[in-house]
């Protein structure tokens, strides 16, 4: 119960000091951008080691479901890098909804027909 109190206290001093500290929104949102990067970072270093692990098993696919599976998972990069701008209408909301089931719906029919 004593180590918990402590870490609120901890987290409500830097809190505290990124309101009181002149600059200390920047800094925070620095900060929170560098711990961003870095696990986007990791993300592509686990998608490149998974990518050579199964690099013969991806090849093994063939040429139409290796080009299905990169262009599904293209169309999810760009439309998650899209969020904010799609989620800010209705008519957004919805195509982000689309993309994304489509895109993950081709991925997971390539993998399960792969499987039989």
């Amino acid at each position: 119960m004593l180590k918990a109190a402590r870490n609120v206290v901890i987290i409500l001093a830097i809190a505290a000091i990124v309101v009181v500290v002149p600059g200390g929104s920047t800094a925070a949102s620095t900060i929170t951008q560098a711990v961003w990067l870095a696990f986007l970072a990791s993300l592509a270093w686990f998608a490149a080691l998974m990518y050579r692990q199964n690099r013969s098993s991806i090849y093994g696919l063939g040429d139409r479901r290796r080009a299905a599976v990169y262009i599904a998972l293209g169309v999810a990069a760009l439309t998650l890098t899209a969020t904010n701008r799609l989620w800010s209408s209705s008519a957004g909301s919805v195509a982000w909804l689309v993309l994304m089931g489509a895109a993950l719906y081709t991925v997971v029919a390539v993998v399960v027909a792969a499987r039989r």
